[in-house]
């Protein structure tokens, strides 16, 4: 059965975990339909963007399977509304598909999951209409502990201001003079004017 046109239920559902614990991992009725729409909302557009195959690492855990790998009590994966890609190895980096849901796609919760220059793997979850396009980033503390905080890019941008110019407006010379050495009857610190003006330098 297919989800959309590039991904498949078998695909959706595919869990090694589930295989050595003989877990069914079959979906039905409404989660059915929540795949769809996630496939057809997150999965779908990202292989269309980027025209090559996304790999899935985890769609569909049913309540036993998600409890196994210790997944959060109200994961979405249990009904069928978020999905985890995995693209290491091939042309397409993980941050390349991440930066492309953030910017593109309508989504509820986007994670950056560890990792450094790259993300390790991607979460995204769907719910229509309620969607709140949140944006973290998993990553360990000096101590070695997982914590979620929000993602922030880092750009590294040169400010240039901005200087407008009259090209017909004349400029008088200004005499030089040579600055006189200070003596120190006046080498006293001015204090500042007020507090704005501290603000403004």
């Amino acid at each position: 059965m297919k989800l959309s046109e590039n991904l498949t239920l078998a695909e959706a559902c595919r869990s090694e975990t589930a295989k050595r614990k003989y877990i069914d991992n079959t979906p039905a009725g409404i989660i059915v339909d929540n795949l769809k729409l996630t496939a057809e909302k997150v999965f779908q557009p990202i292989r269309n963007h980027f025209k090559s195959p996304i790999y899935v690492s985890s769609m569909y855990r049913c309540e036993r399977l998600n409890a196994i790998i210790g997944g959060s009590l109200h994961s979405k994966h249990i009904t069928g509304q978020a999905i985890d890609i995995d693209n290491d190895g091939t042309n397409i980096s993980n941050k390349d598909i991440f930066n492309f849901i953030k910017d593109n796609l309508d989504f509820d919760v986007l994670i950056w999951e560890f990792g450094e220059d790259s993300p390790n793997w991607i979460h995204c979850s769907y719910v229509p209409g309620l969607n709140r396009k949140l944006v973290f980033r998993n990553q360990f503390d000096d101590n070695h502990i997982p914590r979620m905080i929000e993602y922030k890019e880092v750009k590294y941008e040169q400010k240039k201001e901005k200087v407008q110019r009259n090209e017909n407006r004349s400029v008088p010379a200004r005499e030089v003079k040579p600055v006189q050495k200070p003596s120190r009857n006046n080498t006293r610190q001015r204090s500042p004017r007020s507090s704005e003006e501290l603000d403004n330098n």
